[in-house]
């Protein structure tokens, strides 16, 4: 039996977590359990309506956590698709720690401003319940989520996503 993995993807939107997560866990065979799919599905129940920011974003870390630990009690990798910070990668790796996995951090960027807006401004990404982004967002975050001082991985969204892919799986010792 391989070692469980906790495989966190993160990084400001549009600069291809998602798509890199998603790829990552069919290799993996784990879910790849993205907090924005999570939203959409509270959003139509009248869940999120009147929190406020920090009761919000601890709900939703709460939500992710849960799934991840569910995942590892059982010996079974996941992958995480959301918007970190130092915190909750201490949080996360105690997690993985005490179920004896491994723990990676995958930090997604656009180092092209023009070719992530683009991006951010061109897509759709047609989560049920859950509404697109658009550039304000994107800057808002980039304030509320510093650069992470632990260890990680850095993917470039200007690299073709066959070789971001590639860098992934070494980074997890799947590939020579």
């Amino acid at each position: 039996m391989s070692v469980a993995q906790v495989v966190v993807f993160t990084g400001l939107p549009g600069t291809g977590k998602s798509t890199v997560a998603e790829l990552v866990a069919r290799e993996l065979g784990a879910p790849a359990f993205a907090g924005d799919w999570l939203l959409g599905a509270l959003k139509p129940h009248g869940l999120l309506t009147g929190l406020d920011r920090p009761a919000f974003l601890a709900m939703y870390y709460d939500l992710l956590t849960t799934l991840m630990n569910r995942q590892l009690m059982l010996g079974q990798s996941a992958v995480m698709d959301c918007l970190i910070n130092d915190e909750l990668v201490d949080r996360w790796s105690k997690s993985a720690r005490q179920y004896d996995a491994q723990f990676h951090v995958i930090e997604c960027v656009c180092s092209d401003e023009a070719e992530h807006r683009r991006r951010v401004e061109t897509r759709t990404r047609n989560i049920p319940g859950w509404r697109e982004v658009d550039w304000a967002h994107v800057e808002r975050m980039r304030t509320e989520y510093p650069p992470l001082t632990f260890e990680h991985l850095t993917l470039d969204a200007v690299r073709p996503l066959t070789e971001n892919r590639e860098t992934v799986l070494r980074y997890l010792g799947r590939k020579d």
